[in-house]
């Protein structure tokens, strides 16, 4: 019986570079791509707001393939910049949002049904840091959301925002001691040491 063909992975690059003349290989970034954009949206800016975001950023990325650095394999960080880019238009109600779930503890993300220990600990966890991200300039926000909810190395953020990895570096460093400041009266700042 003979096996099936391997499956090559093909690099976004050469997809984008395809669909300059063929644009329907786009679809294939879309699908690679858009789950893990939209869990970052989610975060960011909650469900409602999510799909938007994943939509405009798609189309940036559709309407300026022809600019990709076909030297980058990995679209990911491209992706994550424009991202950053949509999320930037809407940075008041992403602060809203924060400030919104800390005097009230609810965040529109969270589904409930958990125990309410969990519940009651996530509280006290989550309020702090949710004040201390709302606190943050928009460029340090993205740096250190870029590196912990996207999974962005230094080197990715840098090229998702257009700056030199020291600026990545010294935003991540100020991003880490404003959030370690407001968690300082819970157990869980070892936890932003990484």
């Amino acid at each position: 019986m003979p096996q099936p063909a391997a499956t090559v992975e093909v690099a976004d690059a050469e997809l984008i570079q395809r669909s300059w003349q063929e644009p329907e290989a786009f679809a294939a970034v879309f699908d690679r791509h858009a789950p893990q954009l939209h869990r970052y949206a989610v975060r960011r800016l909650g469900r409602d707001a999510a799909e938007d975001i994943v939509s405009d950023t798609f189309l940036a990325a559709f309407q300026n393939r022809h600019r990709y650095g076909l030297d980058h394999t990995d679209a990911r960080p491209w992706l994550y910049g424009i991202a950053s880019n949509v999320i930037g238009k809407r940075r008041r109600d992403e602060v809203t949002r924060y400030r919104a779930y800390v005097r009230g503890g609810v965040d529109p993300v969270e589904i409930t049904g958990g125990l309410v220990e969990d519940n009651v600990t996530t509280l006290t966890v989550n309020r702090p840091l949710v004040a201390a991200l709302a606190g943050l300039k928009s460029g340090d926000r993205d740096v250190l959301l870029l590196i912990a909810w996207a999974g962005l190395s230094y080197e990715e953020a840098a090229r998702a925002l257009d700056i030199p990895v020291g600026t990545v570096r010294s935003r991540l460093n100020r991003a880490r001691k404003k959030a370690r400041q407001a968690l300082e009266n819970t157990v869980w700042k070892d936890t932003l040491d990484g």
